[in-house]
C-alpha cells in the first residue's frame, strides 16, 4: 500500500474511533476535524451545522487563524451554504478559475481561499451541515482520495447521529464584549525581538465561559494580560464594547481594571495580615459599584470563615476568597489564570462549581487559562493556542456540569 494510502486509511480509522466511540457528538466532530486538518495539512477547516428554524449555518468547531464564533451563513449562500443546500460534495482546485466558487466565510474573515474540499453532512433524511477544509499548507491541490476521506467522516457522523439520536442545539446569539483583531506582541531580546503573539483574532461574548488551552510558552498569559489591561499589544486592535482600547490613557486603564474586570490567580494573592472579609473589603473600596463584601463571601460559600486569616484556611478556601475578591467588584468579565493548578481534585472541583455558578446565575463572562483539558469540557467555547496563534476554537454544545468533571 502506498504511503499516502496508509496515511488516509489510518486517518479513517481514527475518525471512526472518534465518531463511533465518543458519546459527546460535538467533541467527536471537533476531534475528527482535527484529524482531517492534520492529515491533509490544511491551513483551516470547519464543521458547520444547520439550524432548520432559521435556515442558517453556524460553526460547531473550526481550526485556523480566525475566529468564526458568532458568525452564521445563510443556507444556499457561499460554498458552505451551496454544499449544504445541494447535499453534494465540491472540490475546487483553483477558486479564481472555477465558476462554481461563490466565496466562503473564510474569505470574508481574512483567509483567502485558494483551494478547498467541502462535503455535506447527510443523514438518512436530510442535510444537517457541512465540513470544509481550506488551502493545503504546502500549496499543492487536494486529491480525490482526500475528498473521499472527508466524505467518510461525514458519512460516519450521519451514522452516529441516527444511531445515537444525538442533537445539537442552535448557536445562541450573544453580544460581543471584547474583540482582538490581528494582535501581535513582541518582546525585545538582545538585538532582536521575540514575537509571542502572531496575529490573534478572537471575540469574547457576554455571559460565556471560555477556556484557553495551550502548552507553556504558547502565549496564553500574554494574551490574557493584554485583554486584562496589564500589558499592551505591539500592533493590532483591542476593541472593548465597540470602542478602540488599543492605546488607552492611564486614567482609562485604571478605570478599566477597577470597574470592568476581575482577576483570579493561581497563587491566590491574598494579603496574609487581613481576614477573608478584609481581603474582599479592600478591593470593594476601590471599585465603582461593588456588591457587599459579605454577599461576595456568601456567594462562594465562605461567610462563616469571614474572620479567618489566609493561614487558617485550606488552599481551596483561599482560592474561593480570591474569587469573592473578584466578584465584589461586580465586574463584567473575570480572568482566571490556572485557578485549580495548586489544588487537589476535590478542592479544585469545588472552585469550578463556584465559577460555573458565576457564569450561569450572575451573567458574568469568565475566561480561564488552564493546562487541564478536562476542565475545558465545562466551557461554552474552548480556544487552543499553539506557538502564538489560535490553533482551533470549539463550541461545546453540551458543556459538562462542573460536578462531573474528573481528572
Amino acid at each position: 500500500m502506498a504511503e499516502t494510502d496508509k496515511k488516509l486509511a489510518k486517518a479513517t480509522w481514527r475518525i471512526m474511533e472518534q465518531l463511533l466511540e465518543v458519546e459527546n457528538l460535538d467533541e467527536a466532530l471537533s476531534g475528527s476535524l482535527e484529524i482531517i486538518v492534520q492529515t491533509l495539512d490544511c491551513e483551516a477547516g470547519a464543521v458547520w451545522i444547520l439550524d432548520p428554524e432559521t435556515d442558517r449555518l453556524s460553526p460547531l468547531t473550526h481550526i485556523g487563524p480566525i475566529d468564526l464564533s458568532g458568525i452564521t451563513v445563510e443556507n444556499g449562500v457561499g460554498i458552505e451554504g451551496v454544499v449544504t443546500q445541494s447535499g453534494r460534495s465540491v472540490m475546487i482546485a483553483d477558486t479564481l478559475k472555477d465558476p462554481r466558487y461563490e466565496g466562503s466565510i473564510f474569505d470574508d474573515q481574512g483567509v483567502p481561499v485558494k483551494t478547498l474540499l467541502c462535503v455535506p453532512l447527510n443523514n438518512l433524511h436530510e442535510t444537517i451541515g457541512c465540513v470544509i477544509a481550506v488551502n493545503k499548507a504546502d500549496g499543492t491541490l487536494f486529491e480525490d482520495d482526500e475528498l473521499r476521506l472527508c466524505e467518510r467522516m461525514a458519512s460516519l457522523a450521519a451514522i452516529t447521529i441516527d444511531e445515537k439520536g444525538l442533537s445539537l442545539p442552535a448557536q445562541e446569539e450573544k453580544r460581543v464584549m471584547i474583540s482582538l483583531k490581528d494582535i501581535i506582541k513582541e518582546f525585545p531580546s538582545g538585538e532582536s525581538t521575540i514575537r509571542v503573539l502572531k496575529g490573534i483574532n478572537l471575540d469574547i461574548y457576554e455571559n460565556e465561559f471560555v477556556v484557553v488551552l495551550g502548552e507553556s510558552g504558547c502565549g496564553k498569559s500574554t494574551m490574557m494580560n493584554i485583554i486584562g489591561g496589564m500589558d499592551f499589544a505591539t500592533s493590532g486592535q483591542l476593541i472593548i464594547e465597540g470602542k478602540d482600547f488599543s492605546h488607552p490613557t492611564d486614567d482609562e486603564l485604571t478605570r478599566y481594571r477597577r470597574e470592568y474586570v476581575g482577576f483570579i490567580f493561581q497563587s491566590y494573592n491574598l494579603m496574609p495580615n487581613l481576614t477573608a472579609l478584609e481581603n474582599v473589603q479592600f478591593i470593594a473600596e476601590i471599585a465603582k459599584d461593588p456588591i457587599k463584601a459579605e454577599d461576595a463571601l456568601k456567594k462562594v460559600g465562605l461567610l462563616e470563615r469571614a474572620n479567618n486569616y489566609p493561614a487558617q484556611m485550606s488552599g481551596g478556601q483561599q482560592q474561593r476568597v480570591s474569587i469573592a475578591r473578584a466578584l465584589v467588584k461586580n465586574p463584567k468579565i473575570i480572568f482566571a489564570d490556572e485557578p485549580t493548578a495548586a489544588l487537589d481534585f476535590q478542592t479544585g472541583q469545588e472552585v469550578l462549581v463556584v465559577i460555573e455558578d458565576i457564569v450561569k446565575n450572575q451573567g458574568t463572562t469568565v475566561v480561564m487559562i488552564t493546562h487541564n483539558a478536562e476542565i475545558a469540557k465545562m466551557a461554552n467555547r474552548v480556544v487552543k493556542l499553539r506557538a502564538g496563534k489560535i490553533a482551533s476554537i470549539k463550541r461545546n454544545a453540551h458543556p459538562l456540569p462542573a460536578a462531573e468533571i474528573i481528572w
